[in-house]
């Protein structure tokens, strides 16, 4: 899948035409429409948050803030700029399209490892609504604080498994998770510390009129940006 927004200017918040380009067929739409705020939440020109290593964190995620409040229409970050515009569906993975930002350096987990991943999560609906971050999630001396599970357990939704399953240590990957793919109760993580974002993000996958006008597909869809930052066996 690849896609293509149509506007003169990229770096503006105004409203954008985007093309969505599957194997053989183009889909055009405007962006108010929900395919349209996927196709604009997981174009590869918006930019995840940016790495935080040991001695910059504090100033990368103040960049950070700055880069997500301008999703989707931010320019391309060049340090996470990929050479491929496809989203490529993972293998055994229920649906997951995966486009890999950075590719990692380091370790591949299996089954059993505890992992660390910092994650940027969005709705395909409510124009990509940013539901968590754990670029939010500090500890007392202001650092942020990565998500801990164990690859496996079954407790974190499957799309999130299937996405970092194949990551290397250091890697950043943008993936669009089917609903089938990600909450299918509210007790699956990773889930917003904020007991208004937990109620909003729920009420949103699960709302029962919508569902039954067949909205599912769009209400459930999920994107996120993760970093596998480390994991121990």
């Amino acid at each position: 899948m690849a896609m293509k927004c149509l506007a003169p200017n990229l770096s503006s918040h105004a409203p954008c035409a985007y093309s969505v380009r599957f194997a053989s067929s183009t889909i055009s739409a405007e962006s108010t429409s929900a395919a349209t705020q996927v196709a604009a939440a997981t174009s590869p020109l918006s930019s995840p948050p940016p790495t935080a290593t040991t001695t910059t964190r504090r100033k990368a995620l103040s960049a950070a803030s700055l880069v997500l409040s301008t999703l989707p229409f931010s320019a391309a970050n060049p340090a996470y700029s990929s050479s491929s515009t496809d989203f490529v569906e993972l293998p055994n993975s229920g649906g997951v399209r995966a486009l890999d930002l950075r590719v990692g350096s380091g370790a591949v987990p299996a089954d059993g490892d505890q992992v660390s991943i910092h994650y940027y999560g969005r709705l395909g609906a409510k124009q990509g609504w940013r539901f968590d971050s754990t670029y939010d999630h500090k500890d007392a001396s202001g650092e942020a604080v990565p998500f801990v599970f164990s690859l496996g357990s079954g407790k974190v939704i499957a799309g999130i498994e299937s996405a970092v399953k194949s990551m290397k240590v250091g890697g950043i990957r943008r993936v669009v998770i089917p609903p089938s793919q990600g909450y299918q109760n509210t007790s699956q993580e990773p889930l917003p510390p904020n007991f208004f974002d937990r109620q909003r993000l729920f009420t949103t996958i699960f709302n029962p009129t919508r569902l039954a006008n067949g909205e599912g597909s769009t209400l459930g869809t999920l994107i996120f940006d993760i970093e596998l930052v480390g994991l121990r066996n």
